[in-house]
């Protein structure tokens, strides 16, 4: 069966340029995009995406909630290597998946249920534990990507207590506090799973009467934390990755010895 690897390319982006010295010139272009390659070399997928953010455009859950994610300052230079990286991407021969009032993680979802074959998401997002099923496999960045945690359906219940199809409904009812979710009051992680393996969903736990003050709030927190599987993909289909014309693009860039590094790869 067919394998795409789809990436959250912000998830890596962040990644790469905080644990790489700022004495390295691009350094989220370098570590990006040596993390790339060392994936699509362990796993040899028939084709890849990388999914974006657009910085610039809210989504509608920035619109719907507004403190979600607020506060999140980025410096100038990961801003300024954001804006290069899908052209990077491109010349790779990677799919690429950027589109106005959508997330990253949105493309993740979409191409998890556009794709027929098997899909491995790659990204350090643990809100992407919702995608899991037989079929759909997290790979999950533990040291670069030297080291990669595989999270399948037993992994997901064995560290959230849940189902996959209720992550969701976890993270509304115990809140996320890196996209300013406050969750429903007094609800930690454990108590939101108890209930979830009693009741089954959100709705089925306001059913029961429960958190009648709090009940919209919680609603739009799933909604927020639901990815949005109608972001608009590029066709996909098997591809060859273009290392040469990216050692090229990235030469022109000035890092050399990334050129190099990709050069050798084709």
């Amino acid at each position: 069966m067919s394998v795409l690897l789809a990436i959250d390319g912000d998830s890596f982006a962040h990644r790469a340029y905080h644990s790489m010295p700022k004495s390295v010139r691009l350094n989220a272009v370098v570590g990006f995009t040596n993390m790339a390659t060392q994936l699509w070399q362990a796993e040899r997928p028939d084709a890849v995406l990388v999914g974006w953010d657009t910085l610039e455009s809210p989504t509608y859950r920035h619109t719907a909630y507004a403190p979600y994610q607020s506060g999140r300052i980025f410096e100038d230079s990961i801003v300024e290597q954001l804006a290069i990286l899908p052209q990077v991407t491109e010349k790779l021969g990677f799919f690429v998946g950027k589109a106005p009032g959508y997330e990253a993680d949105d493309f993740l979802a979409a191409a998890a249920s556009a794709w027929p074959g098997h899909v491995l998401v790659a990204t350090s997002d643990r809100d992407a534990y919702q995608l899991v099923s037989d079929r759909v496999t997290i790979l999950a960045p533990i040291r670069g990507v030297s080291e990669i945690a595989r999270i399948g359906p037993a992994e997901v219940r064995e560290r959230y207590g849940v189902e996959p199809e209720q992550v969701p409904d976890l993270i509304a009812l115990r809140g996320d506090p890196s996209d300013k979710l406050p969750g429903a009051r007094g609800i930690g992680p454990k108590k939101a799973a108890e209930l979830l393996k009693q009741y089954g969903t959100l709705e089925e736990v306001l059913a029961a009467g429960r958190f009648a003050s709090e009940a919209e709030d919680l609603r739009l927190y799933r909604r927020i934390a639901q990815m949005d599987a109608s972001a608009p993909l590029p066709p996909l289909k098997p591809q060859t990755p273009n290392w040469a014309e990216a050692s090229s693009f990235v030469r022109g860039l000035g890092l050399n010895q990334l050129a190099e590094r990709l050069a050798s790869v084709a």
